[in-house]
């Protein structure tokens, strides 16, 4: 049974407001990055392994993510593995203990690509119905979430509140959110039956935008988690000024992804994609060259600017391979994840042997990658 314009508009804000939540809660982890290093007394390596379990959480989740979705729906999904994730952060500080944020940072990755690839599979199940471009505006709302998050992190820090106060509000705040949203969401499984086999390696065109997803979000990941203590590291910025890092970067997606309906209109996939990578490239080449905080912010802005239809247009090409929608969306995502949570922990390792500014050296290159692969991979030939 098709829903109703009004039980569509419904269920598009509530969707909505699910991007909103998911942005928040990988900026308040973003923000409290220095937190979390100070708090369990970790070099850059021993940081870098923690972000890296995270990463074997959402990898592993994500071989399986498609079928889950498409046996239970992206709504009944969408508020299980938004639950996982609100436990892992609201505990992130509660242990002092290296194992327990181990645990915890698994948790994290496993709630995290779920609840992910299930906002996305409702994305793309809300963009077919009303035949219209949807995607880069739920994304906008996640970078427009990761803004609202870093923002109050920064006000909190300057006013010296606790983290630990912090992180359990957040948690509370976003359990709300994710349970009344979802009881708007539309009650549909995506389609998948719960036959054939229960993992395949990414092929063809899948794997190949794939692996557009990982190069632009390993440039990503490390904005989320390494932006700010490269303010606060190499910089010497004060802990407030420095969480705009995180925040600048999401409101310069944002802006751009609310656009980016329109843009996609207007603009072919292959050049919209090597010349937002070309300027994320160039963007990051200038921070780390000028190296001064407010030139860092601007550049930071401008890095967003420069990823932000990446993976919107990814995730939505994707969509159109298969017919359930979230096993295009995660078979692409298993690999964009893999370079997200495993970009950071590379840049974390590089970091500890050389400097922080030489692991975000990697940004420019990835991007700079993307900007020539991309017009090859999606051009209309293809």
């Amino acid at each position: 049974m098709t829903p109703s314009p009004s039980q569509q508009s419904q269920a598009t804000w509530a969707v909505r407001l699910q991007f909103f939540v998911a942005g928040a809660l990988f900026a308040t982890w973003g923000v409290h990055v220095p937190t979390v290093k100070l708090h369990y007394a970790l070099g850059e390596q021993a940081l870098a392994i923690a972000m890296l379990a995270a990463g074997v959480g959402a990898v592993g989740t994500l071989t399986q993510a498609g079928r889950i979705v498409g046996r239970h729906g992206p709504r009944r999904a969408t508020i299980v593995s938004g639950v996982l994730c609100v436990l892992s952060v609201g505990a992130l500080l509660v242990s002092s203990h290296y194992a327990a944020l181990l645990v915890l940072m698994v948790v994290f990755g496993i709630g995290m690509s779920l609840f992910d690839v299930s906002i996305n599979a409702a994305a793309s199940d809300l963009e077919r119905l009303s035949g219209r471009s949807l995607m880069s505006g739920f994304h906008g709302m996640f970078s427009l979430g990761g803004m609202a998050g870093a923002a109050l992190g920064s006000a909190l820090l300057a006013r010296q509140v606790e983290p630990n106060t912090h992180l359990l509000g957040m948690a509370l705040g976003s359990l709300i959110a994710i349970v009344a949203a979802g009881a708007v969401m539309l009650r549909t499984v995506v389609g998948a039956s719960d036959d054939g086999p229960r993992f395949a390696l990414p092929r063809g065109v899948l794997a190949l935008l794939g692996i557009l997803a990982a190069l632009g979000l390993i440039a990503e990941g490390a904005m989320y988690d390494w932006s700010v203590l490269y303010m606060t590291q190499e910089l010497h910025s004060e802990p407030g000024f420095a969480a705009l890092a995180y925040a600048s970067f999401s409101a310069a997606m944002a802006a751009a992804r609310f656009g980016g309906d329109w843009v996609r209109e207007r603009v072919s996939p292959p050049l919209l994609m090597s010349s937002s990578a070309a300027l994320a490239a160039v963007s990051m080449a200038a921070v780390l060259w000028i190296a001064h905080p407010v030139a860092a912010l601007v550049g930071f802005a401008l890095v967003g600017l420069g990823f932000a239809n990446v993976v919107p247009v990814l995730f939505s090409t994707a969509a159109k391979f298969d017919p359930n929608p979230a096993h295009g969306i995660a078979v692409v995502a298993s690999l964009g994840y893999l370079g997200m949570m495993a970009g950071p922990p590379l840049i974390g390792i590089i970091a500890e042997y050389s400097s922080l500014t030489a692991g975000l050296v990697s940004v420019v290159v990835f991007a700079a990658i993307l900007a020539v692969a991309a017009p090859r991979v999606l051009s209309p030939s293809r």
